[in-house]
């Protein structure tokens, strides 16, 4: 027995499915930071990171919320793609295994700091494929310049 997939994608062009998998990549890279910040938000006891890390958190929001505005131009029925709870159980655990012993500012900023160059790195190489429109190509850089501050203000608390 054969089924027919039935295609919910605006059909824009050979590139849409570049976009969309633009789109699903980085907002699953805005939750993740968003879910990685919030479990060690709560772990900082220095007012002054705390502040940064919840304006990075602010920024990863903002981003997620921009994909899901725009993601119905180019699949008309999905969402974008969202940390698993696998995922967010990873990402839990390991904060809590990093920062049980050591929640230092040091610590902490070198974890993130991981995290955050896995972001840019997928980020660099959805951009450098250059078959995206201008507004997802222009979405997927800002992502990835906000991650570049990020990661210069992360060294600082090394």
């Amino acid at each position: 027995m054969y089924h027919l997939k039935i295609s919910t994608h605006i059909n824009t062009g050979d590139n849409m499915e570049e976009n969309i998998n633009a789109l699903d990549e980085i907002h699953k890279g805005s939750c993740m930071g968003c879910d990685a910040l919030k479990y060690v938000i709560e772990k900082v006891e220095d007012e002054n990171f705390k502040d940064e890390l919840e304006q990075e958190y602010d920024e990863y929001e903002k981003i997620s919320k921009r994909i899901e505005t725009i993601y119905s131009k180019y699949d008309k029925t999905g969402e974008p793609h969202k940390t698993s709870a696998m995922n967010k159980a990873m990402t839990w655990s390991e904060v809590e295994m990093n920062t049980l012993m050591d929640n230092s500012n040091s610590n902490i900023a070198e974890l993130l700091i991981k995290g955050v160059n896995m972001g840019i790195i997928e980020g660099r190489k959805i951009i450098n494929k250059k078959k995206l429109d201008k507004e997802v190509e222009k979405l997927v850089s800002e992502y990835v310049e906000m991650q570049e501050r990020n990661l210069e203000i992360l060294k600082e608390y090394l």
